[in-house]
């Protein structure tokens, strides 16, 4: 039996996302997109200001901004979980996500997006929000990465 895959995602401005269909592609995945029920406009992204949504949701680590829609990962074996890296770690809509689900017999694989850092894109961070996954420590990717770079990837992982 071969395992299912799915890949989710979490994307504010596009880069993750054309990550992800371009891995879902390269390993013959299914895909489907995290979306807040509250879209982030620019000025909720502006990490200068203090008073911005996404740096009120990094200071306040309880907050879990509502999905748009439930995402079901019963019928996956394996989900690589995509995010852009904010403050080295993933928006709190990801851990809304894995909070969201019963995660147990499942593989989680993350991958991060980020012009600059690398530390956060293993997801080790995010472990207690699944607690009952076996975790797969994940990477940061190029926002370029081509689809034969990434099948190696996702191949190398023996998942």
């Amino acid at each position: 039996m071969s395992k299912r895959i799915l890949v989710t995602y979490f994307s504010a401005t596009g880069t993750t996302r054309k990550v992800a269909k371009r891995l879902a592609s390269a390993i013959g995945a299914d895909i489907t997109e995290i979306v807040p029920a509250q879209s982030y406009t620019a000025a909720d992204l502006d990490w200068r200001d203090s008073s911005s949504r996404s740096s009120v949701e990094h200071h306040d680590r309880s907050l879990r901004p509502e999905l748009a829609d439930p995402i079901d990962v019963s019928g996956y074996d394996v989900v690589f979980v995509g995010y852009p890296l904010w403050w080295e770690t993933a928006p709190r809509v990801v851990r809304t996500f894995l909070e969201s689900q019963d995660w147990s017999g499942k593989t989680i694989v993350t991958f991060a997006t980020s012009g600059s850092s690398t530390r956060g894109a293993d997801g080790v961070q995010l472990h207690d929000s699944a607690p009952n996954a076996n975790w797969v420590d994940g990477r940061r990717i190029a926002a370029n990465e081509s689809e034969t770079a990434l099948a190696k990837w996702a191949g190398g992982l023996n998942l």
